[in-house]
């Protein structure tokens, strides 16, 4: 598939955007996370603002963006439309929960049951953005057990380092966020080189055969279907070389996962402020990461539709 970088922007900042939203809401709301003016500024603005760029990027990919308000209509039956719909929903706790802990400076009562709903829109949303791949049975690397839990895994690998570096940040850091977000990272990396085992070892069962429903002998295409690259090809058939691939793949670890697990490790023997800068440097260093793995999830994807054209 053709990695456009409004998907892959989208699908990296919404993530981490509605990773951190749900921290706060739970943290927060339940009065784990201090109540305190910036911190509550900051960190609502950071993931309301990470989730709204995302939201705005994606229409980027449109060929008519200016209709994009049409996609709300079915949500009885696309997941796209569901993710559309969730995440407008999601906005109208999470605003409520940001009034209340940034300008009435407190938790509890319909702040806490705003923020707990905030956390449940937030995994919703992710959850039907990771279906909207998951459910293509075109693209065998998608449409497998591991898309979906990737999706929710990633989302609260990024919130928690993002969430650990603004709490560092603020002189506030809890050794229970810095170790879950040290624990989160580690299983996320065992789930991307179990996904990636899993598409190198992927046999697709469609072929031009059973395409065409001619079981004896090898169907073959005589002449290609069009003399020059079409739509479907530029979109469907993207191809990246082997050799690309495995280089981009060890940034993706090193980026989002190896540096991020040895700055969460540095930060449990470093004083104030040297902890902010590393947390701030962790969280940065996966984010970038994740928009490289983002490009290869869908770089790596193949369309069942490139058979017609002999791929």
């Amino acid at each position: 598939m053709h990695p456009a970088f409004s998907v892959v922007f989208f699908t990296t900042a919404t993530g981490a955007g509605y990773g951190l939203l749900a921290l706060l809401g739970v943290l927060g709301g339940l009065g784990l996370v201090p109540a305190d003016f910036w911190l509550g500024l900051i960190g609502m603005g950071l993931a309301l603002g990470l989730i709204a760029a995302g939201l705005l990027s994606s229409t980027g990919h449109l060929g008519r963006p200016e209709r994009a308000w049409r996609a709300f209509s079915q949500w009885r039956s696309s997941w796209l439309s569901r993710e559309g719909v969730s995440s407008v929903l999601t906005f109208i706790p999470a605003g409520l929960f940001g009034i209340g802990w940034v300008f009435f400076g407190r938790t509890g009562g319909w702040v806490t049951v705003a923020g707990l709903l905030a956390a449940v829109g937030a995994i919703v949303t992710v959850c039907a953005t990771g279906m909207i791949y998951a459910s293509l049975k075109p693209i065998a690397q998608w449409h497998s057990r591991f898309t979906l839990p990737g999706y929710l895994m990633f989302s609260a690998m990024t919130g928690s380092l993002l969430l650990n570096a603004l709490l560092q940040g603020f002189g506030v850091g809890s050794k229970t966020v810095q170790a879950s977000s040290l624990l989160v990272t580690l299983i996320g990396w065992g789930w991307k080189l179990a996904t990636w085992r899993y598409n190198d070892r992927l046999e697709i069962p469609t072929n031009a055969n059973t395409a065409t429903g001619l079981a004896g002998g090898t169907v073959r295409s005589l002449e290609w279907p069009h003399t020059e690259e079409n739509y479907l090809l530029k979109e469907m058939g993207f191809r990246i070389a082997r050799k690309h691939g495995a280089k981009l793949r060890l940034i993706t670890q090193v980026l989002a996962f190896a540096l991020p697990v040895v700055l969460l490790a540095i930060v449990f023997a470093l004083p104030w402020p040297f902890t902010a800068v590393a947390s701030v440097l962790a969280a940065l260093s996966q984010v970038a990461g994740m928009l490289v793995e983002r490009w290869l999830f869908f770089a790596e994807a193949k369309h069942t539709v490139t058979l017609y054209y002999g791929r």
